[in-house]
């Protein structure tokens, strides 16, 4: 017998028995207005955060931004708010989004404890890079989709297999040197979430 075959058998009599995974029982943070605490939430997590009535007014807001009016490069994956300079899926890498200043991403359920938003890949188009590459980040989520925590989020996630998603909690930032907290340090600069209803 070779040291490969008994190593592994070694390992295979010291495996431990299977159990079952644990259930959520305990009890759940609710809020008095989950919508207003996920408001507040994203600003300390260093975004900001506008509610707006409609996707019109959410167009309106994110065309009144001065990052969005100086802007050479877009890209909006929420149609009716803002617009695309470039065609995502027209490119070949995404690569091509090296100059990306404004991204208009959507979302859904946003999570008022943590200020996140669950983005699906099915929803970046070709190049999941247009949530990551862009120098400023607009989230936008429905304020129906807001939940309290992420056990409620986790049950409303649905990932496609295969399939890809994650959640965004405000703009790029670290804080792992000399623990001063840095905005903008990978990732986007910036990111204004709008919720909308």
């Amino acid at each position: 017998m070779s040291s490969r075959d008994t190593i592994l058998q070694a390992l295979r009599r010291a495996e431990p028995t299977a159990s079952s995974l644990p259930t959520w029982a305990g009890p759940t943070i609710r809020f008095d207005d989950p919508v207003a605490t996920f408001l507040e939430t994203v600003k300390a997590v260093g975004g900001s955060s506008r509610r707006v009535p409609d996707l019109a007014a959410a167009d309106a807001a994110v065309r009144d931004l001065e990052v969005y009016k100086a802007a050479k490069v877009t890209v909006s994956r929420v149609p009716g708010v803002g617009a695309s300079t470039v065609d995502v899926e027209g490119l070949a890498t995404p690569h091509e989004l090296r100059d990306l200043d404004v991204s208009v991403v959507g979302g859904a359920p946003g999570v008022a404890e943590n200020g996140s938003i669950w983005v699906a890949g099915t929803d970046l188009g070709r190049h999941r890079a247009v949530l990551f590459i862009a120098e400023h980040l607009v989230l936008v989520v429905k304020a129906t989709d807001i939940v309290p925590t992420m056990h409620d989020a986790y049950e409303r996630v649905q990932l496609q297999r295969p399939g890809w998603g994650t959640f965004v909690a405000g703009p790029s930032k670290t804080a792992d040197i000399e623990q001063s907290l840095v905005i903008g340090a990978h990732g986007p600069r910036s990111c204004l979430v709008l919720v909308v209803g």
